[in-house]
């Protein structure tokens, strides 16, 4: 299994033991009405009564698909998939001549979205392969969209769209942090998100499906993750220069080409994902400010230097008075830095969990109890809030030098969980 921290939190393995702790009923285990008995004896005198046919069952209502918070910013968004090679890295794995292979999606600012469909949380066969490996297989059909329009075009309002890459956990996947990342684009952002192979869930343009591997020789290190966002990046700067990255030149959306800035560019992730944005930013200068949600910090070789550009925490359950890999990279931070960790998170609680997860509860005919076990027990409405609003007050701080408030200056009555580690 590939390096996922001192509690092995992969998504995988969480949410098979949510599933577990569950009650699981039929999702559409709905009463039906209660019915007479049409053979029962008349009262003694009375006439017969006439024959009365037995009424069908009402079948039960079929259970509403799971929805995301709708984003908040002033701008519908756009999405579209890129098809990745990195011909800088050999895959020893499917064999000579192959190069590292990844799915990336690319969400913006977008307008006219009216005539374009909406994307879905994860393309289908993705989704199946995921859903089948935690056990959720029965939530398929109840999967939800986005709020991303596939191909919209591009909002160009004269001035290029500052860049953030995403990186998810181990056996997690590119669409976990969706909330998060379609909030940011509402705002004005392009922001990349990858699907690190070997690692995650993925559907490739020919129909291939990947899925986690247990290959030791497999690129899954949080290193591995670092070297993605930073070809990332690359690929970015081809795009702001006019170039289509995508290795089967598939028709890009109206303005991306030349619509990024490849001078104010940011990176984040979630656990190991969270890791590997950390070292990205530790590796990279054109990473200007980062982010990390939850991240470990643990590496082989540990990770070492000094960070003088941004960079926040936001923690849950890898906090530095508790791991020696968080506190120990909150040392070589020189320049602005902050953590923040909300009361009654844990490890999920930063992701779309915060949303799905109480519908999902209710399906699957959880109690409170087993419900607070998978996502902790900050209320799950302030934990959409807090993802909404606290990357995007960092990202426009740092790459836009634009202060939303004072909503980093420390505790804020609007976010009572949040507290301000010293």
């Amino acid at each position: 299994m590939p390096f996922t921290g001192r509690k092995a939190m992969t998504r995988r393995h969480m949410l098979g033991a949510a599933l577990a702790a569950g009650a699981a009923v039929p999702l559409a285990a709905v009463a039906g009405p209660a019915w007479a008995d049409p053979g029962a004896p008349a009262a003694p005198g009375s006439p017969a009564p006439a024959p009365t046919p037995t009424p069908a069952p009402t079948p039960a209502p079929a259970p509403a698909r799971l929805t995301l918070p709708v984003p908040t910013g002033p701008y519908p968004v756009g999405t579209v998939q890129l098809h990745l090679v990195d011909r800088s890295r050999p895959d020893d794995i499917a064999g000579p001549g192959h190069f590292r292979e990844l799915m990336a999606t690319v969400w913006y600012p977008a307008r006219d979205v009216e005539r374009y469909p909406v994307a879905p949380w994860m393309p289908a066969g993705a989704l199946t392969a995921f859903l089948a490996d935690v056990g959720f297989s029965a939530l398929a059909d109840l999967a939800p969209f986005t709020s991303g329009h596939v191909g919209a075009p591009v909002l160009r309002s004269g001035r290029r769209l500052p860049v953030l890459v995403y990186a998810h956990g181990a056996h997690s996947h590119q669409g976990d942090h969706t909330t998060m990342v379609q909030e940011l684009a509402s705002h004005g952002y392009a922001v990349v998100t990858v699907a690190h192979t070997y690692d995650t869930y993925a559907e490739f343009p020919d129909g291939r499906i990947a899925v986690p591997s247990g290959d030791p020789k497999a690129p899954t290190a949080p290193r591995d993750f670092a070297a993605d966002l930073r070809f990332l990046l690359d690929c970015v700067e081809q795009l702001a220069a006019g170039c289509n990255p995508d290795v089967d030149r598939r028709e890009l959306p109206a303005g991306l080409l030349g619509g990024l800035d490849p001078h104010r560019m940011g990176a984040f992730g979630w656990s190991k994902g969270g890791s590997a944005a950390a070292c990205a930013t530790l590796e990279d200068e054109r990473i200007r400010a980062g982010l990390s949600l939850d991240g470990p910090m643990e590496m082989n070789p540990p990770l070492s230097g000094e960070l003088d550009r941004p960079f926040m925490m936001m923690t849950a359950v890898f906090t530095r008075a508790q791991d020696p890999a968080a506190a120990q990279f909150w040392s070589l931070l020189r320049g602005w830095r902050l953590n923040i960790q909300a009361q009654g998170a844990v490890h999920v609680s930063y992701g779309d969990n915060e949303a799905l997860f109480p519908r999902v509860a209710k399906l699957l005919g959880w109690s409170g109890q087993q419900l607070q076990g998978t996502i902790g027990t900050l209320d799950p409405d302030e934990g959409v809030k807090i993802q909404q609003a606290y990357p995007l007050a960092f990202f426009d701080e740092h790459l836009r030098g634009h202060r939303r408030g004072h909503l980093l200056d420390g505790p804020s009555p609007a976010f009572p969980a949040v507290t301000f580690l010293p």
